[in-house]
């Protein structure tokens, strides 16, 4: 049986939001959404350094939602291939929750997109299975981090909390039920404050 650790990292606004309105084309997170993750642009603060390598160290799996994948809705594009070019920065499957059936697309560098169409736990349970010992991540986005969060699939969440507002966007706590963090970490530079959370 598959002992995955199921982990989460995500940059939050000081207002709870993880992305802007209006996501689009020309603002996949959102307006003013991108300001969230300045923090490990170059140039980098000595302590962001760790925790971007942390967030983009290799992973067994992961699990989005559609939104992350793309911006398009209800039937597929045949060209859209996700946001990040030929090598996506995942390295590994990863499954995306989807109401419309697509087959699996193949990137370089050994990232391979599965589409999920029977909900959160049968990708979670995918995941899983091509994962192994290795970690499984939930990437997000906020739709799909909350289904996690509802389920109780997360054992460790990673906030990069920025400080900025949004004023709104896509909320990550809204509707998720009582949670019990436990921060085991905090670290902190100008950029954004991280705290890992153990879900108890």
């Amino acid at each position: 049986m598959s002992m995955s650790r199921v982990t989460c990292h995500m940059s939050i606004s000081l207002d709870g939001f993880v992305a802007g309105p209006d996501q689009s084309v020309d603002n996949p997170i959102g307006v003013g959404g991108l300001r969230l993750h300045k923090w490990h642009f170059e140039p980098l603060h000595e302590v962001d350094i760790p925790v971007r390598d942390n967030l983009l160290a290799p992973k067994g799996a992961y699990v989005m939602g559609r939104n992350m994948f793309g911006p398009i809705r209800g039937a597929w594009s045949d060209d859209w291939r996700g946001w990040w070019g030929d090598e996506p920065p995942y390295h590994a499957p990863v499954f995306v929750l989807t109401h419309h059936a697509h087959d699996p697309i193949e990137m370089d560098g050994g990232t391979t997109f599965h589409f999920v169409t029977d909900g959160f736990e049968a990708a979670m349970e995918q995941a899983k299975a091509v994962a192994g010992d290795a970690e499984v991540d939930i990437a997000g986005g906020a739709s799909t981090v909350r289904q996690a969060l509802s389920v109780g699939a997360i054992d460790e969440l990673m906030l990069d909390i920025v400080p900025v507002l949004l004023g709104s966007g896509e909320r990550l706590f809204d509707g998720v039920g009582d949670l019990a963090l436990e921060p085991v970490e905090v670290v902190d530079s100008p950029h954004a404050t991280h705290v890992r959370y153990r879900i108890t």
